[in-house]
């Protein structure tokens, strides 16, 4: 039977069939026809602690018995309200209001109209925003534009609007990249600087040092600009630290959530913000408003689900699982160290990426696609970027599986589909 079904970044044209999962334990995904797969990337970079972690998939279940959906306009409840204060009390010090929403699009969404509202409001002519070459912030319209034009978004460029990109700071480039920010900076019409902190994700696992960011959030408040943190992929854990802008001791002016808030298991997304940007927005003058929704705006299962996360995070050595996960990533890339099929071998808090030598490089290298079949079928989830190759687990995954993954790698060298 042909699927009905319209898979996400899938050319269905080269993968017509694709496994069925049924289920999903710790850090393997089930398959119906008996077949494992390792999930090496968090699918997707959501899962924290393990697929269905008993205390989050408990309160889930007792959520959706007690109060499954209602409107957030006009009305509250508890799991918000508790999740909320918990989101404030976490997060870089500074950052008192927090706004919900779906999904990381549309928390960075949020942000960018946050930074646009906050200036209009104060009656300041400020509608540009400064991002990263090579940054991936969402699949909205908004998030689009600040984000890397190319193949993602050549279909759409009438719909963006025009964005200063700023050079990556790889080593030894990193001043051109903040002389950049501050030249833009300088103009007095930008809005807000959206940031992706210490490494890139779809861009290609990219990574830059800590005292960048500090210099780039320096810079933003010398001439005032709004600093727009985009952690959603970054935070709860990811870089090693709870969240990325930690390692930089700074506080965004707004801090874009998602992905793991949940523990990956239902979606969820917040964006935080300094207590100047929610006060912009209170008035009796209703046009005024924070215009921005979603039918399914802080929903009460998915809030359950959040603050199920923090108990895990309070009651279980989640930090301790991060580091002894970032040894074990550190020792099993030295074995890649030196061989001249890969490139640039790296490690930034639990995930670890390197580049494979070919010719066309970037998303569309052709090797990309064959290495996932061949990942796929020796039973492990690895979802290359391009000529990319990065390794992105679950907190809890064993020494014995992550063997499996970097065997996977290792193997597809030693195949001839990696430098040929």
């Amino acid at each position: 039977m042909t699927s009905r079904v319209w898979h996400p970044f899938t050319q269905h044209a080269l993968h017509p069939q694709m496994p069925l999962i049924e289920r999903a334990s710790g850090s393997v995904l089930h398959g119906a026809d008996g077949k494992d797969l390792i999930d090496a990337i968090s699918s997707w970079w959501v899962i924290t602690h393990g697929h269905c972690h008993p205390p989050i998939a408990r309160a889930i279940q007792e959520q959706a018995a007690r109060l499954d959906q209602m409107i957030f306009a006009g009305l509250t409840h508890e799991p918000a309200e508790r999740l909320a204060e918990r989101l404030v009390r976490i997060a870089p010090k500074g950052l008192d209001y927090v706004f919900f929403s779906d999904s990381g699009s549309t928390a960075v969404e949020v942000g960018l109209k946050m930074a646009l509202g906050y200036w209009r409001n104060r009656g300041q002519a400020r509608s540009k925003f400064v991002a990263l070459e090579g940054g991936y912030h969402g699949d909205t319209v908004g998030t689009m534009s600040v984000g890397a034009r190319g193949v993602f978004t050549q279909a759409y460029e009438p719909v963006l609007f025009q964005v200063t990109h700023l050079p990556f700071p790889s080593e030894g480039c990193e001043q051109a990249c903040l002389d950049a920010l501050e030249t833009a900076c300088k103009q007095g019409d930008v809005a807000g600087f959206v940031v992706e902190p210490l490494i890139l994700g779809a861009g290609g696992m990219l990574i830059y040092a800590p005292k960048v960011l500090t210099e780039m959030k320096r810079i933003c408040e010398r001439f005032g600009v709004l600093f727009i943190a985009d952690e959603v992929m970054t935070g709860f854990g990811r870089t090693g630290s709870l969240f990325a802008c930690e390692q930089a001791g700074i506080t965004p002016d707004i801090l874009c959530l998602a992905k793991g808030m949940t523990g990956g298991a239902v979606p969820l997304a917040a964006t935080l913000c300094w207590a100047d940007i929610f006060e912009a927005h209170y008035s009796e003058d209703r046009t005024k408003t924070f215009f921005h929704s979603s039918s399914y705006t802080a929903n009460p299962i998915a809030c359950a689900a959040a603050n199920a996360n923090l108990d895990v995070w309070e009651t279980e050595p989640v930090l301790e699982r991060i580091a002894r996960l970032g040894r074990m990533q550190e020792e099993r890339l030295a074995r890649f160290e030196g061989d001249e099929r890969f490139l640039q071998v790296r490690r930034l808090g639990t995930i670890a990426a390197l580049d494979v030598k070919v010719q066309d490089q970037g998303y569309l290298a052709g090797i990309g696609p064959k290495l996932y079949e061949r990942f796929i079928a020796s039973g492990v989830l690895l979802r290359p970027l391009g000529n990319t190759i990065y390794v992105m687990p679950p907190y809890g995954i064993s020494g014995a599986q992550l063997d499996k993954v970097w065997a996977a790698v290792g193997e597809a060298a030693s195949a001839g589909f990696v430098g040929s």
